[in-house]
């Protein structure tokens, strides 16, 4: 699986600009987004508040979710998905999500038909376990049958940019694929 990482999605994104601004010029569609939040610290908080305020400006629809109740019923055809997700320990996923995360392991429901985005923070002087607890997420989503919308964004934090504004640059150009997607199927 390809992840994007702090200096790959930054040499990615100038590409990726004006296929956003064509998109923008565009008739806004009707999308809703749900936003699930996995976070020990609340870093992945912030990201998934700036993600939600850009997707709202973009004409998303949508509400940000902790993980702490949810599990495996959370997830809806109709929806799209951003899952926001920190790393704790080494490598797991936060206590908050390990709820729905267990949820998907031990009840192994079918997800065709739902797609997502994965923002997944971490820190690369935890080389062995850098973002797996976004990675794990990611991986039993798409062997449940789910599809990622776009690359893997991966926030490090040794890199010393904020993971909110790190995920602001990234969420446009991910809302325009899911866009263009969502006009190719209408």
């Amino acid at each position: 699986m390809k992840y994007n990482t702090c200096e790959e999605y930054f040499m990615k994104y100038n590409s990726l600009s004006t296929f956003v601004s064509t998109l923008s010029e565009q008739q806004p569609m009707a999308i809703t987004v749900r936003i699930l939040v996995g976070t020990t610290t609340g870093n992945t908080q912030y990201v998934a508040e700036e993600a939600h305020f850009n997707l709202q400006q973009a004409g998303a629809q949508g509400e940000i979710l902790q993980m702490d109740e949810l599990d495996a019923k959370v997830f809806e055809p109709a929806a799209i998905y951003l899952v926001c997700m920190s790393t704790y320990g080494y490598g797991d996923v936060p206590a908050n999500a390990k709820k729905l995360y267990e949820s998907l392991v031990k009840d192994r429901p079918n997800l065709t038909g739902i797609r997502y985005g994965l923002v997944s923070l971490g820190d690369s002087s935890h080389a062995q376990t850098y973002c797996f607890g976004g990675r794990r997420f990611d991986q039993i989503l798409t062997k449940l049958g789910a599809r990622r919308v776009g690359e893997v964004l991966e926030h490090d934090a040794s890199a010393g940019l904020m993971p909110e504004e790190f995920a602001a640059a990234w969420i446009g150009p991910w809302f325009a694929l899911v866009r263009a997607e969502h006009a190719v199927a209408a």
